[in-house]
């Protein structure tokens, strides 16, 4: 394999490394991120790779995959062993749902108003081992009233709390580190669906306290899709019930040391890397390197505050005309949302400002702006400029 990541050409608010993105402002990093260059080149790589070397270019890229697992442990803070090469969040929601050792009568606390991928698995869950899941409100979050009804609701007994660490709709920046300590007290562990974050805003597992986290690469990790990762902090039990036939130990011997090595037999790998079932997305591993290479060399600190100045000098402007924030003084993630002035559709703003070369979206009624590295701030006018000529 002779490619390697090059991040030298990532510099915040400089988007040289996306020549052909078509929108002067592409503020949709929380839905799907651009392909850069880099992203680009290590397609091809991977591409060319298996056009010329067939099977043996799986081997071949075998290192890449484990530096990127090392790569995603050093962005979270975590132990290369602990992650798991998954192929989308939902996976690894699904993965993890169906694979607690649970008890009937366990219950699950969700909340209303996160995406589906961190409520539907839970509630699958629920029906196939008779648990309960219990829903809170995320949106209380926004003060103490949050916590105050999670601990209630803890106290009454759960295993398990599933939180966002950013929720798609408004933005709001979860109290992590003050969630898992109130489940820990509780008996409870907590799962985080981090797409909505790591990236853009620094998380560290260890120091948060979280069980699991599943995060894909198409967001802020700006890889592809159908890539992904799951964090399982060491000593959590899974029960493989979704194990396949890479789940084995020493589970492909067979196709290479001769007769007699096809067993049914061989234990299962007893870490997180048992949900590595079967063939993987090499394609989409070597984007997801090249981006958080990229991201590595600015660095998540740096990231994050480049993005909170764009939303500094753009929520005003929105304010000014009409606008109603939901960004929290505090609790501040990549997303900027607001809602309408009465009497305005949201869908044709969007769609109005698509046209004039900003790209944003509209989750639940919002219009949700999502800036990441690549952003220069000078947008920001242009931006402001489009919404007016929108507006009529």
């Amino acid at each position: 394999m002779s490619w390697e990541p090059d991040p030298t050409g990532a510099r915040l608010g400089d988007r040289s490394l996306f020549v052909g993105l078509e929108p002067f402002a592409y503020v949709n990093h929380a839905a799907i991120s651009p392909m850069s260059g880099e992203v680009r080149r290590a397609l091809f790589a991977v591409m060319n790779t298996y056009s010329r070397d067939g099977l043996s270019a799986f081997l071949t890229w075998q290192p890449q995959r484990e530096r990127l697992r090392a790569r995603l442990a050093r962005l979270i803070g975590a132990d290369p062993s602990e992650l798991a090469l998954m192929p989308s969040t939902t996976r690894t929601v699904v993965d993890t749902a169906l694979s607690l050792p649970w008890k009937a009568g366990d219950r699950i606390i969700c909340l209303r108003g996160e995406f589906p991928t961190n409520v539907t698995p839970w509630q699958r869950a629920a029906d196939t081992f008779g648990l309960e899941v219990v829903m809170l409100d995320a949106d209380a979050f926004r003060t103490d009233a949050g916590l105050d009804a999670l601990r209630a609701e803890l106290a009454r007994g759960a295993r398990l709390v599933a939180v966002s660490a950013v929720q798609f709709q408004t933005g709001l920046a979860m109290p992590l580190g003050a969630i898992c300590e109130a489940a820990h007290a509780a008996g409870a562990e907590v799962f985080v669906d981090a797409i909505q974050a790591v990236g853009v805003v620094p998380i560290d597992v260890r120091a948060l306290g979280v069980d699991y986290l599943g995060c894909g690469s198409h967001k802020w990790l700006m890889g592809t899709e159908g890539a992904a990762f799951l964090y399982v902090r060491t000593g959590r039990e899974l029960v493989p019930r979704t194990a396949g036939w890479l789940s084995h130990e020493e589970g492909t011997r067979f196709l290479f040391e001769g007769e007699g090595h096809l067993r049914y037999d061989r234990p299962l790998k007893r870490d997180v890397s048992v949900l590595e079932s079967g063939a993987i997305n090499g394609l989409g591993f070597a984007a997801l390197e090249a981006s958080v290479a990229c991201i590595e060399a600015i660095g998540v600190e740096a990231i994050f505050e480049h993005v909170q100045r764009y939303h500094d000098a753009l929520e005003p402007g929105l304010l000014e005309r009409g606008f109603v924030s939901e960004r929290h003084a505090t609790q501040r993630s990549g997303i900027l949302s607001v809602r309408p002035p009465a009497g305005i559709e949201v869908g044709a703003i969007a769609r109005g400002l698509r046209e004039r070369g900003v790209a944003c979206t509209t989750p639940d009624g919002r219009l949700r702006f999502s800036p990441h590295w690549p952003n220069a701030l000078a947008e920001v006018p242009r931006v402001l400029a489009a919404l007016d000529d929108v507006r009529g």
